[in-house]
């Protein structure tokens, strides 16, 4: 584990060994201790707000702490799913905390010290907390580029100003010389490195990311800006982030500095090969006539709105992810910076009510909304009422169901939990990790699933299942057939129900078993009659 360690220690400390050998060890064991009891006490609903309340109070590193839950993550093979799930679970919300914590300290600092791409890149290790990115490495890889340019620059001009040591401390004051630069850069960045606006697929997520821009050399309008607008200032050359309807600019000053007329300033379109527009060309950009105001130069904070306002409008859109995890992130994004944005503030409450977690949380917003907006108490009061109900229910259930294949009712139900299956009409591979002898689904559901044109209709054993698309499903006994080539199935809470993967069915965890105690037997006889031809 060292070498992931190394970045704590410098060379000139006097350290201890054996004292960080044993704090990294009782580090360890915590994490693992902690990881254990989050099956036990979570499987049933979403962990809680207040369930990461001992690792916050955490007696030991945080760093060594992070440590042991990537070595769970990173066990080899097909066991330890559960652990693996949890821990994962964890890391996240940690490294989720501790970038917040960074973003908040960054928006209270002067406007001249909050780099654009700092900025960006806290966007983008918010919304992938598990990646390895950070603010070191995204600058190394655009001071890579600005290098280039630089080589590119002294084939032209040997004795511009930007080639010299402390170049970009400085602003360059002659266009001609600034207009040398921007040549240079469009050079190497969309005719050397093939840089391009993503045209093809314009609304993935990964457009947004800033590492992700470097790595596949496209993106959106905004993010390419912030790549190109901190390229520029590093060669000297003050180029400024216009919010623009639609399309994200950069403006470059042709007259007096600060000017205040529009007309003095071209436009560049970072997404569009840094092409160089004047305010009629802007128009003809988005196909409208637009006001002064939006070629007006914006703040770090109202770019960031900007990105994380994109990841938002995404979080929306998204069908297969059933977690909304995108949308929860970047609310808590845009939240960090408007804490008192009662729309925002309503959509999150609305969103952890539709998902059905976190009651006291939504209770607490709502309280929020209504000291903020009184004139909301209608929607204020709709969502209280029925959070309330929600956290009654929660205090009857009497623990769990246990399902025992003996009792009669039983007797219909043919497949048991950890199968790999195939759905015969929709054709996805998917694992069982719940059934019930008949669908107990509402009437409503029945009547749009359509489930009385089925032979069998509702009269018949249902099952719960993971999709490897991501989705969770009710599937009807006569919808499913064994899968003659089965594999693992990527869904993101396998973990939740499942410790191990044989090669041929999930083995399930230890609360799982609790509530199907006769199903292991069942599945591996199941197993052994189907894949003993040699198929296994």
């Amino acid at each position: 584990r060292w070498p992931s360690l190394l970045k704590y220690y410098s060379h000139s400390d006097s350290v201890s060994w054996l004292e960080e050998y044993k704090a990294r060890h009782n580090a360890g064991l915590e994490a693992q201790r902690i990881v254990a009891s989050f099956s036990k006490r979570f499987f049933s609903e979403h962990v809680p707000c207040d369930g990461f309340s001992d690792i916050e109070t955490l007696g030991c590193p945080s760093h060594f702490f992070e440590d042991e839950l990537m070595c769970i993550l990173n066990m080899e093979g097909r066991k330890g799913l559960t652990w693996k799930y949890y821990a994962k679970k964890i890391l996240y919300f940690l490294r989720q905390q501790n970038i917040l914590k960074n973003l908040k300290e960054y928006l209270q600092r002067p406007t001249e010290r909050q780099s654009f791409l700092e900025g960006a890149v806290l966007i983008d290790q918010y919304c992938n907390p598990l990646s390895d990115i950070c603010l070191k490495s995204v600058q190394a890889q655009v001071d890579d580029i600005t290098d280039k340019v630089r080589k590119v620059l002294r084939t032209k001009n040997p004795r511009h100003p930007s080639l010299a040591s402390k170049a970009g401390e400085v602003l360059i004051p002659e266009v001609e010389l600034q207009r040398q630069v921007l040549d240079a850069m469009n050079c190497v960045l969309y005719e050397q490195l093939k840089y391009k606006g993503n045209e093809l697929d314009y609304y993935n997520s990964l457009n947004s990311y800033i590492h992700q821009v470097l790595i596949r050399r496209t993106g959106i309008p905004i993010s390419l800006s912030v790549l190109y607008l901190t390229i520029a200032r590093q060669l000297g050359v003050k180029l400024e982030p216009v919010n623009f309807p639609s399309h994200f600019l950069l403006r470059w000053c042709q007259g007096k500095e600060g000017s205040t007329d529009i007309f003095d300033y071209t436009y560049i379109d970072a997404f569009g090969k840094g092409k160089q527009l004047t305010v009629k060309e802007c128009e003809y950009l988005i196909g409208h006539h637009v006001t002064e105001e939006f070629y007006g130069v914006v703040t770090s904070k109202e770019v960031l709105q900007r990105m994380v306002g994109n990841l938002l409008n995404l979080g929306k859109r998204e069908s297969t992810d059933q977690s909304y995890q995108l949308l929860r992130d970047s609310l808590d994004l845009y939240l960090a910076m408007y804490p008192d944005n009662v729309q925002h503030l309503m959509l999150q409450a609305r969103l952890y009510f539709h998902l059905g977690i976190w009651p006291e949380k939504v209770l607490d917003i709502l309280q929020h909304i209504q000291a903020l907006d009184p004139s909301q108490h209608g929607a204020v009061g709709y969502l209280v009422q029925h959070t309330l109900e929600h956290i009654e229910r929660r205090k009857e259930e009497l623990g769990p169901e246990v399902k025992h294949r003996s009792d009669e009712k039983h007797k219909e139900v043919c497949f048991s939990i950890g199968l790999i299956m195939k759905h015969k009409r929709y054709g996805y591979n998917c694992v069982i990790y719940g059934w019930d002898p008949a669908c107990m689904m509402g009437h409503e559901w029945i009547r749009n699933m359509n489930v009385h044109s089925l032979p069998h209709g509702p009269h018949q054993p249902f099952y719960n299942v993971l999709v490897e698309d991501g989705s969770c499903r009710y599937a009807a006994q006569e919808n499913l057939e064994y899968n003659s080539e089965p594999r693992e199935i990527p869904h993101p809470d396998i973990g939740r129900y499942f410790s191990e993967f044989t090669g041929v069915h999930y083995l399930a965890n230890t609360e799982l078993e609790i509530r199907y105690p006769e199903d292991l037997e069942l599945t591996r006889a199941t197993v052994q009659k189907i894949y003993s031809s040699g198929k296994e």
